[in-house]
């Protein structure tokens, strides 16, 4: 099996920043992309953010130019530091992995997520 882990969530101040990390392990021949999503209260699941092992980058509109994802291939984690919160990043911040167990054979894996709650 594969399990998704993420850590790093907490209560920030409108204008601080905040580091999470998501680790995947278990039975992984390769994970092709890692990504964020993330979900509010009454509200539907957004994606944030998402990037490839070869290094392409995704970034919602709503996080362009204050979040960055970045990849440790070698120890299957990601990371987004979130930089200028508002609180309309308030949310259950989610991990998504897209692994391959076999070659050829791909699977999505999510974890349990971690909240984030940026205070005005």
């Amino acid at each position: 099996q594969v399990q998704v882990v993420e850590s790093g969530g907490g209560l920030v101040q409108a204008g601080g920043s905040l580091r999470l990390s998501c680790a995947a392990s278990g039975s992984i021949f390769r994970i092709n992309a890692m990504g964020w999503y993330r979900q509010a209260p009454g509200k539907q699941r957004e994606l944030v953010a998402t990037a490839t092992s070869g290094g392409n980058t995704y970034y919602a509109d709503s996080v362009k130019g204050r979040f960055t994802i970045s990849r440790d291939n070698a120890k299957n984690t990601v990371y987004l530091q979130m930089n200028s919160l508002k609180p309309e990043d308030t949310a259950v911040y989610f991990c998504n992995a897209l692994v391959e167990r076999y070659r050829g054979v791909e699977s999505d894996y999510r974890g349990q997520g971690t909240q984030v709650t940026v205070s005005s």
